[in-house]
């Protein structure tokens, strides 16, 4: 398992215009990604210029193969100029 948390600041004018193509990106993701097991997408209404994901792959390389897809390029050059500030975070999976 291979985690990734993604924790957007979204400038404010941009909130309305960011969030459905967010949406879309995580489900174009789910139903092509053979390796993404789940992309959730987060927003709080206390902040909300934020934007939080919480997304699983099998492994590195499902991520590493997401980012190269069509729907990731598209979305990324689409919302690059929305986002003041992007944090990402990886986790992998700790089997007990």
């Amino acid at each position: 398992m291979f985690v990734v948390t993604v924790t957007f600041q979204i400038k404010p004018d941009q909130f309305e215009a960011f969030l459905p193509l967010m949406v879309q990106n995580a489900q174009a993701s789910l139903t092509t990604e053979n390796g993404c097991r789940q992309f959730d997408v987060c927003t709080d209404k206390n902040r909300p210029e934020e934007v939080f994901l919480y997304e699983v792959y099998d492994d590195e390389a499902a991520f590493k193969t997401h980012l190269k897809t069509p729907h990731f390029l598209k979305f990324d050059a689409d919302v690059a100029e929305m986002i003041s500030e992007k944090t990402v975070k990886t986790y992998k999976g700790v089997v007990q």
